[in-house]
């Protein structure tokens, strides 16, 4: 069984807290992890389970056996408020772990009820380092502390775990059939139907042609506009399914970065997928061939980047934040990642080469900033390069 970098966090919640949640897409292994730590657990996919959790909240829960995981709890949200009424008769750290595909605390039946009785975990599809059995190496702790310790990586892995993506079961599907395969039915059966549950959309297939139109948009400034025109969607209607995806964790808009520092920033979020071998599926790209003879080549690598980083943001050991870098000025950095007054700026690129030319923006940062900066290029290649005392070019091995 694969080891989960947030395995241990978890533990720990369950230790200091009577409820914790964890979330994240459809088919990450949030089940498998559960079910290591609890004997008694409640799927709420069984639909007669279901309809009991809904139809009488207060008796289901009583009748539990605690401690207890309740799986996909956002198909019965009114659980909560019997949660919370359990707790607050009997409070006991670690008595519900409760599991779900779609963002409980966004939902509008469940903000609130549960202040100060839940810690909330993320899990993300498999990272490079869980897929090669290094779940404990934090690659963004590493960064902070200057460490670009990196394994030898053969470009061939890296493009097969950017086209197969994180979903563990990928692991055990070895042609490109099967992938395809899988991939055409987990949009259509776990997508969209979890879609039609949480939008109550009535034509599934503007939401489809949604979905195919973001694809090659991932890790470009969110336009809304232009989806709009190419998908001959309203506004609002685009802003509905950008919801749904977030809140089915199939989508992230990441945040402009801003400093007092004599410019003017570009105020749009950026899209990005979270996993590319969903991207590469809509893109119809099978193979290291098409991968390399993609239009959308350096857009995947810098998703591929990105679901990265934020994999392994979950689980360090302080609090880091993440923007992009766009000015008025046409500078632009694909990340910055702050931790107070330290910060690094990390460009992407799927060349095998780098120079100096490929840290211009970043120069230009450091020397309008006053804060401390390190700046990071990855590359397709193998070794790293000490540009000068704070700029790296680092090999994407770092990931793995």
């Amino acid at each position: 069984m694969i080891k989960r970098s947030i395995a241990p966090i978890l533990e720990t919640a369950l230790e200091i807290s009577p409820i914790v949640l964890l979330s994240g897409a459809r088919q990450v292994g949030k089940s498998t992890l559960s079910s290591k730590l609890f004997k008694n657990y409640a799927i709420l996919d069984d639909v007669d389970l279901r309809l009991t959790a809904i139809e009488n909240p207060k008796g289901f829960v009583h009748r539990l056996e605690k401690p207890v995981c309740i799986d996909e709890t956002q198909k019965a949200p009114n659980l909560l408020e019997a949660i919370k009424m359990d707790v607050d008769k009997d409070r006991v750290n670690g008595s519900y772990l409760l599991t779900g595909s779609a963002n409980l605390l966004d939902m509008k039946m469940t903000k609130d009820t549960l202040a100060g009785r839940i810690i909330e975990l993320l899990l993300y599809p498999l990272s490079a380092k869980e897929r090669n059995n290094k779940a404990s190496e934090n690659v963004v702790d590493m960064l902070f502390n200057r460490d670009f310790s990196c394994s030898k990586i053969d470009a061939s892995v890296i493009e097969e775990t950017i086209i197969s993506g994180g979903y563990p079961e990928l692991l055990r599907l070895d042609t490109e059939l099967k992938r395809r395969l899988w991939f055409s039915s987990y949009i259509s059966t776990y997508i969209e139907r979890d879609a039609r549950e949480l939008g109550e959309i009535r034509e599934i297939n503007n939401f489809f042609k949604f979905f195919n139109v973001i694809a090659p948009r991932t890790g470009t400034l969110l336009n809304k506009s232009k989806i709009a025109k190419a998908t001959m969607l309203k506004d609002s209607m685009v802003d509905n399914f950008l919801t749904i995806l977030a809140q089915l964790y199939q989508v992230e808009l990441l945040r402009p970065y801003s400093e007092n520092i004599g410019k003017q920033f570009v105020k749009s979020p950026k899209l990005h997928m979270m996993d590319t071998g969903i991207v590469c599926h809509l893109l119809r790209i099978k193979n290291s061939k098409t991968l390399e003879e993609s239009h959308y080549k350096g857009q995947i690598y810098e998703t591929f980047i990105f679901s990265e980083l934020k994999k392994h943001i979950s689980f360090a050991v302080d609090n880091t934040d993440m923007f992009h870098y766009h000015t008025s000025d046409k500078k632009e950095i694909d990340f910055i990642l702050s931790r107070g007054e330290q910060m690094l700026a990390i460009e992407v690129k799927a060349s095998h080469s780098v120079g100096k030319g490929d840290f211009r923006h970043i120069f230009d940062f450091q020397k309008h900033s006053e804060k401390d900066i390190l700046g990071i290029v990855f590359y397709m290649g193998d070794t790293v390069l000490e540009i000068d005392e704070r700029n790296f070019a680092v090999p994407f091995g770092m990931f793995f």
